[in-house]
């Protein structure tokens, strides 16, 4: 048991990283990742509200099933992460003004980020009990997490443009970057089956 959890924790960081490897959450790694501290702001939420969401969405999924209207999770999934979201807005608000500020309109689109909303199907698609579920929950969003820190460190050291071209000042080299880093990850695939 503890090394198929430490096999999904270890995947979902490396292997099956959700913005690097699936593509998934780009909205918030491209934009939050200019600045170190609100990327490991925005990683540390995300992980959270990744936690947070399968807690809720597994049993909720199980109750689905039991009533045969399982065709009925995105939406369900959809307004239990939204619900979240907001407690982890208001949260922050309170608790943490600075990050919650240089947050900005980031941190209500976790709503939207396809990622939370991934790990929540991803868990019930791979048939994972309720306790794995949890442990590649948090393995998400470490991943998420670790991806957003090293892209905006490497974000960082782009600041100084002087000697790019202009053609690939701003978003080309942001993207560029972001290839890089993908093909850098994709090479684990194949690691876990």
């Amino acid at each position: 048991m503890i090394s198929n959890i430490l096999v999904i924790i270890i995947s979902m960081v490396i292997v099956s990283n959700y913005p690097l490897a699936q593509f998934l959450g780009i909205c918030p790694f491209l934009g939050v990742s200019k600045d170190l501290d609100s990327a490991k702001g925005m990683g540390i939420a995300v992980t959270f509200v990744m936690v947070l969401a399968t807690a809720a969405t597994w049993p909720l999924m199980q109750l689905l099933n039991k009533f045969e209207i399982g065709y009925l999770q995105t939406i369900v999934f959809i307004l239990v992460i939204a619900a979240l979201v907001q407690l982890v807005e208001m949260f922050m608000k309170k608790s943490m003004p600075a990050l919650y500020k240089s947050l900005g309109i980031f941190l209500p689109l976790i709503t939207t980020n396809c990622a939370v909303l991934g790990v929540c199907i991803n868990n019930i698609d791979n048939n994972y009990n309720y306790i794995e579920a949890l442990f590649n929950s948090f393995g998400a969003g470490v991943g998420f997490l670790f991806a957003i820190v090293i892209f905006a460190g490497v974000r960082t050291k782009l600041v100084d443009e002087s000697r790019m071209p202009v053609s690939f000042r701003g978003v080309p080299i942001t993207l560029i970057t972001a290839a890089i880093l993908s093909l850098s990850f994709m090479g684990f695939q194949g690691m876990f089956s």
